[in-house]
């Protein structure tokens, strides 16, 4: 009785095996000669380079970690629960990067997360995203990637300890959490929102930052655009559960994502800036008004701004607090020595270029990351909105300062419970960056 019960058991797992190994093996697909720039026709090569621009190929595939890299030639270094991942070398460089790569290698590796040689790629590789692409827009972004200069640019090992670093278990993975397939419109919304859709979906892979992971590294879909801390940030929610008192609008959403600015919200500064000003801004105006139907549409924005206006006066109201007449509460002299000559605006919307901080996401997250990723940044002319620029306060504001600094705004520009150990995120924070250079004296 015992044998037929292993015997079964054992018959089972062989089966179980092969069936794994079925869904998880790939073939090789043969190499090919480096296909020339003349054998693609110029408009799919424009296609191609502003589509590439939309997904941000080579804001991860150019290293930038004390190191500059040529662009699209990888190495850009992705930390992870699981190690670090660095990416690919995606020029056509025919031994380091993708230049024996047919267009059919190219959309297997879109579509399924498969390299040419049959390896299975991991998912910090938006595979399960790019899926939802159409075989006319991957092969648009392949006759782009082929006609750039080829780099001849080997990437650092990556530091996946065993066993997740078997490449045949990310079968499992996808199993579990990649559903292929393009995108297929909706026919309860229009084109706009479809074509948002499709972009935030697909090629722009919204949900990739702004979605928290689970255990295994895939996007909760019970909790799609929650928001999720990524790169020492935090990724805001773009649903409904955002935190800030006026919603997230349509013309919002656009003017953050064409501008790097939201008048009612703020700038675009760390990870998203290169999303704004180095992928979105190349693409069509359509393109980036569709993606905010969709983004609008998903915090419900129609049916949630009739509180807006009564919020918004409320917080230009706090916006010039303690400023006037003596000043006993030390935090406040703090904030008006540092902050307010720029933040304090005193009429009934912000002043463009300042943003005011009761309306501002970094006050409202659960914590107080980004507000420090700011202060001790900075924003450079390259971020945030044209021609404005903020300057770092690594150096002049201790953490002590900071603190007490986040303490202040937290408890007179929102309505939220105070953040804890607040000096001690500070230095967190601040072990994450760089020191900037010290101004010289005059």
């Amino acid at each position: 009785m015992i044998g037929r019960i292993v015997a079964a058991l054992t018959g089972i797992g062989v089966v179980a095996g092969a069936g794994f190994l079925a869904i998880a093996w790939h073939p090789a697909i043969a190499p090919v000669a480096p296909p020339t720039a003349g054998s693609f026709d110029t408009a799919s090569i424009e296609r191609g380079r502003v589509l590439a621009a939309g997904g941000y190929c080579a804001e991860c595939h150019t290293r930038r970690d004390g190191q500059q890299g040529a662009p699209l030639a990888g190495d850009y270094a992705m930390a992870t629960p699981f190690g670090t991942i660095h990416s690919s070398n995606i020029t056509p460089d025919p031994e380091t990067g993708i230049g024996r790569w047919s267009l059919a290698a190219f959309t297997r590796a879109m579509r399924h997360g498969v390299s040419r040689d049959g390896a299975n790629l991991f998912p910090a590789f938006p595979f399960d995203h790019f899926t939802h692409m159409t075989d006319g827009d991957i092969a648009d972004v392949y006759a782009f990637l082929m006609t750039r200069p080829p780099v001849h640019a080997q990437k650092r090992e990556n530091t996946v300890p065993f066993p997740a670093n078997i490449r045949l278990f990310q079968g499992g993975w996808k199993l579990l959490f990649l559903h292929p397939g393009v995108y297929r419109p909706d026919p309860a919304h229009d084109a706009q929102w479809n074509r948002g859709a499709y972009l935030a979906e697909g090629l722009s892979h919204c949900g990739a930052c702004h979605t928290p992971r689970n255990m295994l590294g895939a996007e909760k879909s019970d909790a799609a655009y929650d928001g999720a801390p990524v790169d020492n940030w935090i990724a805001p929610p773009l649903n409904a559960t955002n935190p800030t008192p006026v919603t997230w609008t349509e013309n919002e959403f656009f003017s953050y994502l064409r501008y790097g600015v939201a008048p009612l919200h703020g700038s675009a500064a760390g990870p998203m800036s290169p999303v704004v000003h180095g992928g979105l801004s190349e693409m069509p105006e359509s393109d980036v008004r569709a993606i905010a139907v969709y983004l609008a549409d998903l915090d419900h924005a129609a049916s949630r701004q009739g509180g807006d206006s009564a919020r918004l006066t409320a917080a230009m109201a706090s916006s010039t607090r303690d400023l006037t007449g003596p000043q006993t509460d030390p935090d406040a002299r703090l904030y008006a020595g540092a902050c307010a000559a720029c933040h304090a605006n005193t009429g009934a919307q912000p002043v463009p270029g300042r943003p005011d901080l009761a309306l501002n996401n970094a006050l409202w997250l659960s914590e107080p990351t980004n507000l420090y990723q700011v202060v001790l940044r900075g924003i450079g002319t390259a971020e945030g909105q044209a021609g404005i620029t903020m300057p770092s306060f690594y150096h002049s504001l201790t953490d002590a300062d900071l603190a007490r600094l986040a303490a202040y705004l937290r408890r007179t520009r929102t309505t939220l419970p105070p953040w804890t150990d607040l000096e001690k995120k500070a230095a967190a924070v601040r072990s994450t960056l760089p020191a900037p250079p010290v101004a010289a004296s005059h």
